[in-house]
């Protein structure tokens, strides 16, 4: 109910400030009764599209975070570590540098046919190794991903100028700019992948007492691991896709979850959910304040308010391992 709370809060507070001040009259006016007057179209043409995509991603990070932690037995796991963000900026870099697409409704269904491929990809290859897909063999595959999708990025933003200017915009990590519509049609993947998930949390459970615990207990682990990367695809491809590649959420969010938790993933992703799209909010909103009369892109105040918060966690609150 805290948890829940602190997330009603934060979409009030995205609403209500930002780079222009507002009274909550005007607030208030431009959600129930606009007339078309400036305070209207900020409201409900800018600010009310950015909030909801900034907590169904947020959500979406969150989620996937806990997910990777689990099935990888890494507590620093991220889109990152499997190879899932760089497969997405290859995938944009390759729109713009070999198709010419450069809007958003063209490169971002490419971001999130290259997180597809990237997870499909980091699977098959861990799963290739002697007793198939296992933390080690996932996050060694997720390393190597990353590391040949980064440099066939490099290479293509070096010869188009164009490509270059679109990657760095989308890689900063942004909310803003993206119609309502725009997340209307993201949201049946993200619905998708958080039932998975819901549905892999039992098995994640019994993956945390060992494989051979979990065998025992009449765990299936090929069906468990394919539900859970099908889970971390959706949601990590749909948010990165729409956002750019968002860091700390899943990371952080997933640690202070687990601390109120413990160890049962079925609360524990509905923790690190609700606590995401938090703190994709609250990033958000210090963004627009903070550097009024402008604004820094959510991706950065992200960077600069997880990295001390993870190192605080890491430090003092003794996270589980894993």
């Amino acid at each position: 109910m805290v948890l829940l709370g602190l997330l009603c809060l934060a979409v009030l507070a995205s609403i209500a400030f930002g780079s222009k001040a507002l009274t909550l009259g005007q607030v208030w006016h431009g959600l129930w009764s606009p007339a078309g007057a400036e305070a209207d179209i900020i409201v409900g043409s800018l600010r009310l599209p950015r909030t909801v995509l900034a907590l169904v991603a947020g959500i979406a990070l969150g989620v996937a975070g806990a997910l990777m932690q689990g099935h990888t037995r890494n507590p620093i796991a991220d889109p990152v570590i499997l190879g899932l963000s760089a497969g997405a900026g290859m995938w944009v870099v390759g729109a713009v540098f070999l198709l010419g697409i450069t809007s958003l409704y063209g490169y971002v269904w490419f971001a999130f046919a290259g997180a597809l491929m990237a997870a499909l990809l980091v699977h098959t290859v861990g799963s290739l190794a002697r007793g198939g897909a296992t933390p080690v063999t996932l996050a060694l595959a997720g390393a190597a991903a990353h590391a040949l999708f980064t440099a066939l990025t490099a290479g293509m933003v070096i010869f188009d100028r164009q490509a270059l200017d679109t990657y760095r915009f989308w890689m900063v990590g942004a909310v803003n700019g993206r119609p309502l519509d725009f997340t209307v049609q993201l949201l049946p993947f993200i619905v998708a992948g958080l039932l998975l998930a819901a549905f892999n949390a039992p098995g994640l459970n019994a993956l945390s007492l060992g494989e051979d615990v979990a065998r025992g207990l009449g765990v299936r682990l090929g069906v468990t691991r394919t539900v859970g990367m099908a889970a971390i695809t959706l949601l990590t491809g749909a948010a990165v896709a729409a956002c750019g590649p968002i860091g700390f959420v899943g990371l952080v969010a997933t640690h202070i979850a687990r601390y109120f938790t413990g160890p049962d993933y079925r609360w524990t992703l509905a923790y690190a959910g609700l606590l995401g799209g938090s703190l994709v909010l609250l990033a958000d909103v210090l963004g627009r304040v903070v550097a009024r009369p402008g604004e820094l892109q959510v991706g950065i105040m992200l960077a600069l308010i997880g990295a001390p918060v993870f190192i605080y966690l890491v430090r003092r609150a003794k996270p589980v391992r894993l």
